[in-house]
């Protein structure tokens, strides 16, 4: 099931992310750059590996994960988190967690469009990706 999400992703839609970063805790200048990025992800499937790469102008991650498995990650903005990533309804389910704090990231599949909603308390943002080429 989790060979649906392969592939490159280009954003093309998001709402509230602005919010999203503000709770989580990145500075004003971070976030200013990360509103005018439209970052590409490149989810790579190999089993119960995975591999999600994040490329843009700004900057670039890539985690490496098996589902089910907690890991180590440090995100984009810098925070050193423990991660689990699991497969819920056809839904990849990628939990981050840090300073007593959490914050979930949901990847599903919806009219061949990859939707990301990123949860932190009550601010929540949909981020919409359409696969490229």
């Amino acid at each position: 099931m989790a060979a649906a999400f392969a592939g490159v992703w280009n954003l093309v839609e998001s709402h509230g992310f602005d919010d999203y970063m503000k709770e989580i805790g990145v500075g004003f200048a971070t976030r200013q750059i990360a509103n005018l990025t439209k970052p590409t992800t490149i989810i790579e499937v190999d089993g119960d590996k995975i591999t999600v790469k994040t490329q843009s102008t700004f900057k670039s991650t890539e985690i490496n994960f098996k589902l089910g498995e907690e890991f180590e990650e440090t995100t984009a903005d810098d925070r050193h988190v423990k991660s689990l990533v699991t497969l819920d309804g056809g839904k990849l389910v990628h939990v981050q967690k840090w300073d007593g704090k959490e914050t979930s990231l949901v990847r599903e599949l919806k009219d061949g469009k990859l939707i990301l909603t990123l949860t932190m308390g009550k601010v929540v943002c949909t981020r919409t990706y359409q696969k490229g080429e």
